[in-house]
């Protein structure tokens, strides 16, 4: 099959400076498959990495393709692999862990020091991402779309998987009051993944009102402002917080909100640095906080839970061809208009 040797692709070169360029791509090598993206979801750590040049402690320091929330079709396979055929539809698992370190031999392979997670700055050099018309990916991390699962649909198996992972860290949730702080694209499919796992009430909290409103179609059975501190959603202690927003405002929201013996999971990731930490409280109630950092198994489960009709489908705001990346990241980044904004890469 003939390979192209250039496609087109969203690359960040430092903060601030997002361009649509031209790059070379090889045919997939020993082991690999090619995959023609067609969708790929806008995250918040892409958006750090345009606004800000860095995720936490990761900084661009080369410039770097985008975006790891990706689905396509299988354009060819490399020498001696095997996997889904030639225009089979597929979602890519972005990480590729060591496979050799404690963590990956304890079952415990998202937090393996070593990992390669498309569109990350973590090591130099950069792990490329999968905002590009054409990407090479091992083929142990590509999945066969479920029968029936439209791409857009699947391109959520992403975050879903993260928020699958977050309700996993949480132990089991079926009859217990939660907290969800953050209305975002994860908070709401934290909210989604909470219903699916049988959570007996799941509350949303965000500063703006338009995510409150997503949050209530997929499944928060009430939403409260988080700066509206006297609004009776507040007044029973949760068993369980899950904190969604990446502020330290939203941490401390959920350690005073949880009730002596809770859990309080986090998941957003917060600034770089030390952080205000109510650890009195944390010590008296005796809280057990979990950090809930990407996903492993869960990506398997969520195209099935994608697939059987989960109701995630409101999460999805907006779509932009590639050529309108800028315009994309910019909307992505208002929260009064949009939740999660795909860029279509078929064209």
């Amino acid at each position: 099959m003939h390979h192209p040797t250039t496609v087109r692709a969203c690359t960040v070169h430092a903060a601030g400076d997002l361009r649509i360029e031209e790059r070379a791509t090889p045919g997939p090598g020993p082991g690999e498959i090619a995959v023609a993206v067609a969708l790929g979801g806008i995250c918040g750590s892409d958006l750090h990495y345009y606004h800000r040049g860095r995720v936490g402690d990761f900084a661009v320091r080369e410039p770097m393709v985008l975006g790891h929330e990706v689905v396509g079709h299988v354009a060819a396979l490399g020498p001696t692999t095997t996997g889904p055929a030639v225009g089979t539809p597929v979602a890519i698992h972005p990480a590729t862990p060591c496979g050799s370190c404690p963590e990956c031999a304890a079952d415990r392979r998202n937090i393996c020091g070593h990992t390669r997670y498309l569109g990350s700055a973590a090591h130099l050099p950069h792990v490329q991402g999968g905002f590009a018309q054409r990407v090479n990916v091992p083929a142990a991390q590509l999945r066969a779309l479920p029968p029936g699962l439209a791409l857009d649909r699947a391109v959520l198996a992403e975050p879903l998987s993260v928020a699958l992972h977050a309700v996993n860290r949480a132990g089991d949730v079926r009859g217990k009051r939660v907290l969800v702080t953050g209305a975002g694209p994860i908070g709401c499919l934290v909210v989604a993944a909470l219903g699916h796992r049988g959570a007996a009430e799941i509350v949303a909290s965000d500063l703006v009102d338009e995510p409150l409103r997503i949050a209530t179609a997929v499944g928060a059975t009430a939403t409260v402002r988080a700066d509206h501190p006297d609004d009776p959603a507040w007044e029973t202690p949760f068993d369980l917080t899950i904190e969604a927003s990446g502020a330290p405002a939203g941490l401390r929201t959920c350690v005073e909100r949880t009730r002596r013996g809770g859990t309080v999971v986090l998941l957003g990731l917060l600034p770089p640095g030390e952080i205000g930490l109510l650890g009195n409280v944390t010590v008296t109630r005796e809280l057990d906080l979990r950090g809930a950092f990407r996903f492993d198994t869960e990506f398997d489960e969520a195209l099935t839970l994608l697939a059987t009709g989960l109701p995630v489908g409101p999460v999805v705001t907006h779509t932009f061809p590639l050529d309108r990346a800028t315009e994309a990241f910019t909307l992505a980044g208002d929260r009064t208009t949009a939740s999660k904004v795909l860029l279509d890469l078929s064209t």
